[in-house]
Parts: C-alpha cells; sequence; structure tokens
C-alpha cells in the first residue's frame, strides 16, 4: 500500500495527516505514477487553511512533483513505463504513488534531474508566465518582485535579468538581500528597515516601475500600485499576508490608468497545450543557463506538517521538497 498526506479538515500543520491509501488502476487516457520528488509551494498552505477551498474532504494537498511512470493506462501512446515526468498544477502531489491523466504531465529532459523538476516546475512555469505572458518584460523595463528571496521571486530575478530587466526586490533581512543580489535583484530591499515605495521612487527617478509582481497581497498591495509608473501592471499572483481588501476602482486611475490583474497558473496551463508551451518555455530557459535553482530544505513527506510550519514562518529560502 501506498501513503499519502491527507486533509479530513482544514485548519493548522495538525490537519496533515499521514494514511494509507488505495492507488488503484489507470483509466483510459490515465498514467500510474511513482513519485520520487514532491515541490512544496505557498498554495498548499492556501488548500491546508481553508483560504483556498478543495474540491472535496478529505483531500490530498501538493500540486507539482515528478516521478516515474508504472502503468499506462488504455489509448496511452505518448508515454511509455519508466518515463520520467513531471507535473503542475494539479492538486493531490503529496503521495508516494498516485493516478493521473496523461494530458497533465510532460516529459522530463535527460538534462533535468526529478529533484530539480520537482522543485521549479510550479514556481518556473508560474515565473514564465509573470514575465513572458502576463507582462512581457523587455530589455530596459524596470521591475519589482515582492518576496525576491523565495522560491518565484529568485526564479524571476534571474530570468528578468536575464531579459534585460533592471530588478527591485523585497527582501525580510540582510541574508535574504545577499541571497537575491546573488540572482540577479539589482536593488533588494529590506522592508522592515525602510519604505519600499520610497525606495522604489528614489531608484526610479520617481518615475516608477513598469510592473510590479506581488504574491504577498494585502500587507503590500496599496503601496505596490505607488510603485507603478502611469499605465503600469500590477499582477497580484499570490496573498501569503491575507487576502486584499476590496478596491475601489476609480483608485488605478488616481494612480495613473493602471492595470490590474490576478493570474493564476491553472488558467495558463489550463490545456495540455498550454501546459506544455510553459513548461518548454522553463526548459529552455534552464537549457540556456538563464535559470538555477536551490534546494536548500528536504523534508520527508511523512514530516509534512513541519515543513509546511518552516514555510510558514519564512524560515526557508529557495525551493524546498518533499520526498516519499
Amino acid at each position: 500500500m501506498a501513503h499519502a498526506i491527507r486533509i479530513h479538515k482544514t485548519g493548522g500543520t495538525e490537519v496533515l495527516q499521514w494514511e494509507e491509501i488505495e492507488v488503484g488502476q489507470p483509466a483510459a487516457r490515465q498514467l500510474r505514477l511513482k513519485q520520487t520528488a514532491i515541490g512544496l509551494n505557498f498554495i498548499d498552505i492556501y488548500f491546508r487553511t481553508g483560504l483556498y477551498r478543495a474540491a472535496q474532504l478529505p483531500f490530498i494537498p501538493g500540486m507539482e512533483a515528478a516521478g516515474v511512470v508504472a502503468e499506462v493506462g488504455a489509448d496511452v501512446t505518448e508515454f511509455a513505463v519508466g518515463d520520467r515526468v513531471a507535473y503542475a498544477p494539479i492538486m493531490g502531489a503529496y503521495t508516494q504513488e498516485r493516478l493521473i491523466d496523461a494530458d497533465k504531465v510532460v516529459k522530463l529532459p535527460d538534462t533535468i534531474t526529478d529533484e530539480v523538476a520537482a522543485a521549479i516546475m510550479l514556481k518556473g512555469m508560474t515565473a514564465y508566465y509573470l514575465l513572458r505572458q502576463t507582462y512581457c518584460v523587455k530589455p530596459g523595463d524596470t521591475i519589482l518582485i515582492h518576496a525576491a528571496a523565495g522560491g518565484v521571486g529568485l526564479l524571476v530575478c534571474q530570468w528578468a535579468k536575464h531579459l534585460g530587466a533592471t530588478v527591485i526586490g523585497t527582501v525580510g533581512n540582510e541574508a535574504k538581500a545577499a541571497l537575491a543580489k546573488a540572482n540577479g535583484c539589482d536593488y533588494p530591499i529590506v522592508y522592515t528597515k525602510e519604505d519600499f515605495v520610497q525606495r522604489v521612487k528614489t531608484l526610479t527617478d520617481g518615475r516608477g516601475v513598469a510592473v510590479v509582481y506581488d504574491s504577498v497581497g494585502k500587507d503590500t498591495f496599496m503601496a505596490s500600485l505607488d510603485c507603478l509608473r502611469p499605465l503600469g501592471m500590477m499582477v497580484s499572483f499570490g496573498q501569503a499576508s491575507g487576502a486584499v481588501d476590496p478596491l475601489e476602482l476609480s483608485v488605478l486611475s488616481q494612480k495613473g490608468s493602471l492595470f490590474l490583474t490576478r493570474p493564476t497558473l491553472m488558467d495558463y496551463t489550463a490545456t495540455h497545450s498550454q501546459l506544455v508551451t510553459c513548461a518548454n518555455g522553463l526548459f529552455e530557459a534552464l537549457a540556456q543557463g538563464a535559470l538555477s535553482i536551490a534546494i536548500p530544505q528536504r523534508f520527508a513527506l511523512a514530516d509534512a506538517a513541519h515543513a509546511h510550519a518552516a514555510l510558514e514562518s519564512r524560515q526557508t529560502t529557495g525551493a524546498t521538497l518533499l520526498l516519499p
């Protein structure tokens, strides 16, 4: 029997239960995966606490993983037993084995290890759509990325710098500032020591930035708007500090006819062709050396509660893996 982390009721880390599960046989167009590495992301906490609602209870959390095809269902021709694959963002990753639709996974290039894939699929494809689709960063742009030393933040810093942008990032302490700077952030701002709005205005000679990528949410949202140039774009793609308060739309016109979007990776990878586009864009950036990912933290899957606690308390940097 395989084991998985299941949630029977939402709440704190104590709701993450290590249980035996019955995986079953793959149906038509399905694969059975033996998973080798699982990514940890803030969205997992949103589902655990109930901020985001799962389709049903109980459920297996987690949105990305890598593994090996153990069995193929009928009508599957593009995958074979033994193929190395990865996926994101598909609920149910916190498990040793699982069934998954064949059109929800992609084959891994030989140059990408299972651990790197599990650590980078969700974060890396998020960075791809943020930088290449939601707002297409170009040489000469100045951008602001919050949580610049986090998993997505470090990749955005690297990739945006590779694209020719000037990168400003906010971080919580000097150690994280040094990490962000080492990963392409030209101007890390320690938000606990200085006003990031004023610092952004100084760095841009009062003009503001072309785009703000904000995964923090409630604590930074309104100040982020003040960092934008006229006609700038606010990309609110997470809410680590809580949900953003309701917004009077006239604020956007008052601050310079700003654009505002609240995107999710699920919508940018809704079809197989969209998934392949995002994944190939990520794999290409890795092949070009534009991206690298550090994995400073690894936890046993059974110890997912401690991993969640570390992520919630901002004790982690870069990527964190759960190993089944």
